[in-house]
């Protein structure tokens, strides 16, 4: 893989298309030669932190001049789907962070795009590739069936300053939806569940969701955003799963290390290291993934697929209709 990198392009260069960026230039399975965002003072801000690296404002001119051959999509959920459309309709492979859209329909429009085994079409899904996750995904499917999964996603007040503020059911336990989907097999829940606590100006600050599997298995889920300023800048994650004699529970955010000066920090809130020279972490073991899915050598993983990212598409639609109704 060394030899023969996998040549990446970016399109969306927020916080989290900047960090696929500089990922992708710590791993020497990839290289990253193409960044696409609208505006040219983002683009000449995130080229001062990427030098030598092209950009364009046009992901059709981009397509066109650059020489990549794959393309991670992180930009707005709105732009989600008609990026995809026009990287897979240019035979480009991508792997595109979830949401996969802001509806199901318009996520279904990206079906007929997509190729036997989602061969061309990988979904983001940083928790799958999740140190702590991977195992404990490992240890579980080693024992008998569910009885109870416990979720937990807990992020900082200010997510409500945002403009407008997404829903933690989407912003947040979207991905322990995810792990759900994983951990109980991509079995189809039969019982949803799900309320909405608001704040002024309705606006959403807690999610709480409960799904029964045809098991007689139940996954609670709760995501928010209700954590003061002097906990950790990410807030907190945790998850606990319980059988029939056995149990466990992770706490992967944040991670545990702790420094103090004036307050209380923890510098490695998400396993996600983006240093140019050794990147590590859940990202970085994503996008290495993608890299061997471009080559042909591994199949997109289970939870990873678009038919995966549909079913959990469905699934959020169902809580949302559960917590209105």
């Amino acid at each position: 893989m060394t030899s023969n990198p996998v040549r990446i392009g970016v399109v969306g260069l927020g916080d989290f298309g900047l960090r696929h960026a500089k990922t992708i230039m710590g791993l020497g399975e990839a290289e990253l030669v193409a960044l696409v965002t609208r505006s040219q003072e983002t683009l000449q801000a995130a080229q001062l932190q990427l030098p030598d690296i092209r950009g364009w404002t046009n992901l059709e001119t981009a397509i066109e001049e650059s020489t990549a051959e794959a393309w991670v999509v992180a930009s707005a959920t709105h732009v989600h789907v008609p990026q995809t459309q026009q990287l897979l309709r240019s035979g480009k492979a991508v792997l595109l962070e979830k949401p996969v859209a802001t509806e199901l329909s318009e996520a279904e429009q990206l079906g007929s795009l997509v190729t036997n085994n989602s061969a061309n079409l990988m979904i983001g899904h940083i928790v799958l590739f999740n140190s702590e996750f991977q195992e404990l995904l490992k240890l579980v499917h080693q024992q008998k069936e569910i009885v109870f999964l416990d979720c937990v996603r807990h992020r900082p007040g200010l997510n409500l300053q945002r403009s407008p503020p997404e829903n933690p059911l989407h912003l947040t336990m979207v991905h322990d939806l995810y792990c759900a989907q994983a951990l109980f097999g991509g079995s189809e829940p039969d019982r949803f569940a799900a309320q909405l606590h608001y704040r002024a100006g309705h606006r959403v600050d807690l999610a709480t969701a409960e799904l029964r599997f045809p098991s007689g298995g139940i996954a609670r889920f709760a995501a928010s955003y209700l954590t003061p300023s002097g906990m950790a800048g990410d807030g907190f994650d945790r998850m606990e799963i319980f059988g029939d004699s056995w149990s466990g529970r992770i706490s992967p955010n944040p991670r545990p290390l702790e420094w103090y000066d004036d307050r209380a920090h923890w510098p490695m809130e998400l396993e996600i290291r983006d240093n140019p020279f050794a990147a590590t972490g859940m990202l970085a073991e994503e996008i290495r993934c993608f890299c061997r899915v471009v080559r042909g050598l591994e199949k997109v993983p289970t939870g990873a697929r678009y038919e995966d990212a549909m079913q959990v598409q469905r699934w959020l639609t169902e809580l949302e209709t559960a917590a209105t109704s």
